[in-house]
């Protein structure tokens, strides 16, 4: 079963409590250990490495390249990774799937990505408590710190999610350009938080890094059953044109 595919290779239906079980063991546990680290690193960073100096000069440097239009760009760009939109944009995803598959159990997938990354982003960023950049701030600072990024972590856990769907996508120059920009958003939502003064380039990357594994965790949330069906079970099991979003 490919990684891609394995909810479209099996599409049987758990039980809502063995859903919950693997909910549990296969991503909530596991994230636990993600937000263990990026504490870990949070206080490294804000302790013995003293706030990483150096990172400075990228803000500062994307301070000095600021221009009205980069401005409104950059504005736009974060609001993609706000929480508000996101919010709005994962009930539009998973009300979608669900309508073109009547599979609830595919469809709560990029709502576990954004809870997931949430609850490690909000928890870590409290314990480790890192002041916004020393530049001049074209947002006003929301009360998390700025370690990590959250704009930045949901933004990835979300739209890679949607690059992950986008693979069931026949039409190959479709799926390249519905995966081009899934990938393409993230980036600017990152880029666009440290040309605003909001966040340190650590900020960004461990942000990344929190969204790409939040991603990988929900969508293997389920267990999925890696033997082919018997032919009996073919037609029952072979996707209904309705499977492909």
């Amino acid at each position: 079963m490919t990684f891609t595919g394995r909810y479209s290779e099996d599409v049987s239906a758990p039980t809502r409590g063995d859903a919950w079980r693997d909910l549990g063991r296969r991503t909530l546990l596991p994230a636990a250990g993600v937000w263990a680290a990026i504490v870990g690193a949070g206080l490294v960073i804000t302790g013995p490495l003293d706030d990483l100096p150096a990172e400075d000069a990228v803000n500062e440097a994307l301070v000095e390249t600021r221009t009205p239009l980069l401005d409104t760009a950059t504005q736009v760009w974060s609001n993609i990774g706000g929480t508000h939109f996101l919010i709005i944009a994962g009930i539009v995803a998973m009300a979608l799937i669900w309508w073109r598959t009547r599979r609830w159990w595919f469809a709560v997938v990029p709502g576990i990505a954004l809870s997931v990354q949430s609850a490690v982003f909000v928890t870590s960023s409290a314990l480790v408590g890192r002041s916004r950049p020393d530049v001049d701030q074209l947002d006003h600072a929301p009360p998390t710190s700025s370690f990590p990024s959250g704009h930045t972590g949901a933004s990835t856990a979300f739209y890679l999610t949607l690059a992950l769907l986008a693979q069931r996508i026949t039409n190959p120059a479709l799926r390249w350009g519905a995966t081009t920009l899934c990938f393409l958003v993230p980036a600017l939502v990152a880029y666009s938080r440290l040309y605003r003064g909001m966040h340190q380039l650590s900020d960004v990357l461990v942000g990344v890094l929190n969204g790409i594994v939040c991603c990988w965790l929900a969508w293997r949330y389920l267990r999925r059953d890696d033997a082919r069906p018997d032919e009996g079970d073919e037609r029952a099991a072979a996707p209904r044109p309705a499977d492909v979003v």
